[in-house]
């Protein structure tokens, strides 16, 4: 609430304080790759940091206490110091605080398994929207538009529409990169699968689950626990539901439910009526039933 809120007062003040949307932390692991000199993997590091950090990504203002927190476990499969190439996989996840708690709930994890990038030892990266041409700061844009367009939808109802809108431009200007991952129909799990999902008006109630979960849920949680549970409870009974039953090939509910799973078991194990549990149960196992031996935890 804070932050929509100091973001309504800035529009309407026109400030000029500028502050940073991310605070990204990156781990470069290379352990896959046999090489005695290490540094290249350090500068990548550094750099990755340093420009994903200080990188102004939209016009919102955000206070230093308010970025917003994010990862990329970064593993190197393949290093070709002759083409400068690296073969890699991510794990990228971003995090959101639940109001009036210490808690840190997971807004964004899942797994690129196409992150592969060019990088020269010392190369500095420079970001323009309009002419994307260099794989790895495409990479980060990506995410850093993907990042802040979930966070906003989850502290205003459609919020992040415009940042999620840059993110699928990008995207549209990454189809002549010769790298994949940024191709329609390659891979319902790409990067293009993603955001072309979540900008889906069939998605729409996946996109409004992000804020009637977290700030109507969960951010109510710290108020009162029987309103925000019930709360969480009708966004999955509607929102997520929905969403899958208007577009059963879209993977956003599966991946959501992937990495909420424990989250969403320690909401109902040992709380809630038998009568809630069964129904939450059914929704989530008629969506993601490999996770069932956690689901089966709610029921107890």
């Amino acid at each position: 609430m804070k932050r929509l809120l100091f973001f309504i007062a800035l529009v309407l003040l026109g400030s000029d304080l500028h502050a940073q949307e991310l605070q990204a932390k990156i781990n470069i692991n290379h352990q896959q790759v046999q090489t005695t000199d290490k540094t290249v993997f350090e500068n990548l590091q550094q750099t990755l940091e340093q420009f994903v950090n200080e990188q102004q990504w939209t016009a919102l203002q955000f206070q230093e206490n308010e970025r917003i927190q994010c990862s990329f476990n970064i593993t190197v499969t393949k290093y070709d110091a002759g083409s400068n190439r690296f073969t890699c996989t991510a794990l990228v996840q971003a995090n959101r605080p639940v109001f009036n708690s210490s808690y840190n709930t997971t807004l964004y994890n899942n797994n690129d398994k196409h992150f592969d990038f060019e990088f020269v030892q010392y190369d500095q990266l420079n970001f323009n929207e309009e002419v994307i041409d260099n794989q790895l700061v495409a990479l980060f844009a990506y995410y850093a538009y993907l990042i802040i367009g979930l966070d906003l939808d989850s502290f205003s109802p459609m919020g992040g529409t415009d940042v999620l809108q840059r993110c699928m431009n990008l995207t549209n200007n990454a189809q002549n990169l010769d790298f994949a991952g940024w191709k329609s129909f390659e891979d319902s799990r790409n990067r293009f699968a993603i955001i072309n999902d979540y900008l889906d008006e069939a998605m729409k109630p996946f996109r409004q689950l992000q804020y009637d979960y977290y700030r109507q849920g969960l951010d109510e949680m710290a108020q009162n626990v029987e309103r925000g549970r019930t709360n969480v409870t009708t966004t999955l009974e509607t929102n997520l539901k929905k969403a899958h039953e208007d577009k059963p090939l879209s993977l956003l509910p599966q991946i959501w439910t992937d990495f909420k799973k424990d989250e969403l078991a320690n909401i109902y194990k040992g709380k809630g009526t038998q009568k809630e549990k069964e129904s939450v149960y059914d929704v989530l196992f008629g969506i993601n039933a490999s996770q069932n031996a956690t689901w089966e935890k709610i029921k107890n």
